[in-house]
């Protein structure tokens, strides 16, 4: 009888064991194409960004020294903008300090390329932003390797899966806009985005060339 309660306690515990197995390998599996168009595929309307002068903003305050300064807590987005575009948030693990991507999320880099080729999405540009969360770096050094991460994501897209590189615009936000602004320590700061942007421009099409004039017969002399 004894042996059978000890079998009967260690099927529960192995049974428990599994379940538990089975609900954290749901949380880490990758994205589904699906999943990804689901939340990229609400574009209304272009945000009014300066690319260019974002990212220069992004600099210039990471590097700033204010007196003043309220915080990770209670810093004010950079981009508040940002925050009304279809928004898809990618873990992406890197090595540590490095826009080096780790072999664990070549998966979700190939899911989000295969979204972005979706029929519903082809007609968009779209943001890839990078984000770190508040450690031991400066401000400085976290706003650069958030766009050498976000370039790194351009470029395997570019170069692997055959994205338009018109289509993919990185920038990395540092410090300056935390994803969980209560937790700027969390791991939810370093989340990737990639966000649908604005609508591809229609390619220009080249003036016809006109005809050459009809060469007049030449004089009789």
């Amino acid at each position: 009888m004894r042996a059978s309660r000890l079998s009967t306690v260690g099927t529960a515990i192995a049974l428990g064991l599994a379940l538990l197995a089975g609900t954290a390998g749901a949380q880490t599996a990758p994205p589904t194409r699906d999943d990804i168009v689901g939340k990229l595929n609400h574009f209304e309307e272009a945000a009014e960004v300066d690319l260019p002068a974002l990212k220069q903003q992004v600099m210039e305050r990471a590097k700033a020294r204010i007196k003043n300064d309220p915080g990770p807590v209670n810093r004010p987005l950079i981009a508040p903008d940002l925050a009304r575009l279809p928004t898809f948030n990618a873990q992406i693990q890197f090595d540590a300090d490095t826009p080096i991507i780790q072999p664990a999320s070549y998966q979700t880099v190939g899911r989000i390329a295969d979204a972005l080729v979706h029929s519903s999405l082809l007609p968009y540009t779209f943001l890839i932003v990078g984000h770190v969360e508040s450690n031991s770096k400066t401000r400085e050094a976290n706003a650069i390797l958030s766009q050498r991460r976000a370039d790194a994501i351009r470029d395997v897209l570019v170069n692997t899966f055959k994205i338009s590189t018109k289509r993919l615009h990185p920038i990395g936000l540092g410090e300056e806009q935390f994803l969980d602004r209560a937790k700027p320590t969390s791991a939810a700061n370093g989340q990737l985005q990639i966000q649908t942007y604005a609508k591809v421009p229609e390619e220009a099409h080249p003036a016809a060339t006109p005809a050459p004039a009809a060469k007049k017969p030449a004089k009789k002399r």
